[in-house]
């Protein structure tokens, strides 16, 4: 396996072996390298829900980043090259990209794989046509869903419609996740924006 894009003290991977979900972003924000730490954009809503999906117990910050892993989670991105803005990857370093990042997943052996966004998939496997929620096919050998992209910039979800569609996942996995805490009820329709 190849080494992640390391700039400073930066990586996109937050990564153990067989953990329950990894969550893999388009390719890390410049904000990210500079800061030093995965989802640090204020507008950035992964943190928060995470927590209110019950997949941590604190609403993590950035900084605390490798603390997901005691929960049974991780971070890593489709492609390394980070941008200013997520658009600026095409399809080509999508496909490109693909064979390492397969060979990641498959190394570390994550019981589910979790897109955020439908861009990096849909490039990869050259398939239009894939749905939110739990995917009907696996990628490198592991159980796939596709979640909504938490970014600011995705207005087409709302913070309920982005709890509710990670809360979906949380719970398919009842019997092995480690962490977490239980929700009340998910909130919002995860439907929308579709």
């Amino acid at each position: 396996m190849r080494n992640s894009t390391v700039v400073g003290q930066y990586s996109p991977d937050i990564l153990a072996a067989e953990l329950d979900v990894v969550f893999c972003g388009i390719n890390p924000a410049a904000t990210a390298v500079a800061d030093g730490h995965n989802f640090s954009s204020r507008s950035n809503r992964f943190w928060e829900v995470l927590y209110r999906a019950g997949f941590t117990d604190i609403r993590l910050r950035p900084e605390d980043e490798r603390q997901l892993l005691t929960y049974g989670c991780g971070i890593t991105a489709a492609v390394s090259r980070a941008t200013p803005r997520a658009d600026e990857i095409g399809v080509a370093e999508f496909r490109a990209a693909r064979p390492d990042f397969e060979e990641k997943i498959r190394c570390v052996r994550p019981m589910t794989l979790a897109f955020l966004g439908k861009r990096a998939v849909v490039s990869m496997l050259e398939d239009r046509h894939i749905a939110f929620g739990l995917q009907p096919f696996r990628f490198a050998e592991t159980t796939t869903w596709v979640l909504p992209n938490p970014s600011g910039l995705n207005r087409r979800f709302t913070l309920e419609g982005l709890v509710a569609a990670y809360a979906e996942l949380r719970v398919s996995l009842p019997g092995r996740f480690s962490g977490g805490r239980p929700l009340e009820r998910p909130p919002g329709n995860h439907r929308e924006g579709v």
